[in-house]
């Protein structure tokens, strides 16, 4: 990616969920945050005053919608809408994470699609563009009535896996049958093989079986997903392909979740490492944990709203 260039009636502004990333898109663009204040009432109640004259500019809200996801979402609507009271020309809601990514479909009769509603209330509350990263699910772009562009970490974590890993020997596994796309893309990338990690349950009550399809045999294996919550289906995804001969295991995520156990189910797993990019604060847990190492997308991040700013191409990014 290029050095930053000019950037033209550019501003940007950063709500409360990662403010560390943010900052490094900032540096990344060489531009000061605009001055807003974005705090809590008593009864937690989201307070925003935008304290510069932000009319006729292109603004740039940095706000991932993770933990606490209620309470950030609320953030990011509460910005946008004061930006477009302000008379803002443009509003592009950056959301390195996407929460309720996962809520993309009904899984049962009478149960929502969450996804839609938040790119209804994004939409509503005034955003004129969507830029993130990794969706869950490709199809949610389609919830979104505006322009939306969804990023790609696949180029940093190549570059991380040539820098720590090398070329020789690697294989990419897909955790499960559903991730085969993702993981095939970055074996081409690598120029690498695929194996699929299938998993099942035979009957009711019976711990799932794990069959590797591929030989995995004394290779580096590198386990990809877009999304690490529990750590439940890497981590035991980890140790069928140990299990099968594998001489080492490696994981790479984009977004950390890293709920509840997760940090110790890691640390106490087969894998060497787990990669996961900054698009999530990481808690102090992550940050001490010795097998979990972050990298950052800041840079991916920055290049493309530079590029929205000057109306130039995104997807070329990624050619």
């Amino acid at each position: 990616m290029s050095d930053a260039g000019l950037t033209r009636g550019m501003k940007l502004i950063a709500g409360n969920s990662n403010r560390e990333l943010a900052e490094k898109v900032g540096q990344y663009l060489k531009l000061p945050f605009t001055k807003a204040v974005v705090r809590r009432f008593a009864d937690m109640e989201v307070f925003v005053e935008i304290q510069e004259n932000v009319r006729g500019e292109d603004i740039f809200v940095i706000q991932s919608t993770s933990y606490p996801a209620n309470d950030n979402l609320m953030e990011l609507l509460i910005v946008i809408d004061a930006l477009r009271r302000a008379s803002a020309r443009r509003i592009t809601a950056v959301i390195p994470y996407f929460g309720y990514a996962r809520q993309d479909r009904k899984v049962g009769p009478r149960t929502p699609i969450s996804a839609k509603l938040v790119a209804n209330l994004i939409t509503e509350a005034g955003a004129n563009r969507v830029l993130t990263v990794d969706l869950h699910a490709g199809q949610i772009q389609g919830f979104f009535d505006i322009p939306t562009d969804n990023l790609y970490a696949a180029p940093v974590m190549v570059k991380d896996i040539q820098d720590y890993l090398g070329e020789d020997n690697l294989m990419v596994v897909s955790p499960d049958v559903g991730g085969v796309v993702r993981a095939r893309a970055l074996a081409k990338r690598l120029g690498a093989d695929l194996a699929i990690v299938d998993k099942r349950r035979e009957r009711a009550g019976e711990s799932e079986v794990m069959n590797i399809i591929g030989e995995v045999q004394g290779r580096s294996c590198i386990l990809i997903d877009d999304i690490v919550d529990s750590g439940g289906t890497i981590c035991n995804a980890a140790e069928a392909l140990i299990a099968k001969g594998a001489k080492d295991v490696c994981a790479y995520a984009t977004h950390g979740v890293l709920s509840g156990g997760a940090v110790a189910r890691i640390a106490n797993s087969k894998l060497k490492s787990m990669v996961i990019s900054d698009s999530i604060a990481a808690t102090e847990e992550v940050r001490k944990c010795a097998n979990i190492r972050r990298i950052s997308i800041a840079p991916l991040i920055g290049e493309a709203m530079r590029r929205i700013n000057n109306e130039e191409s995104v997807s070329s990014l990624f050619d």
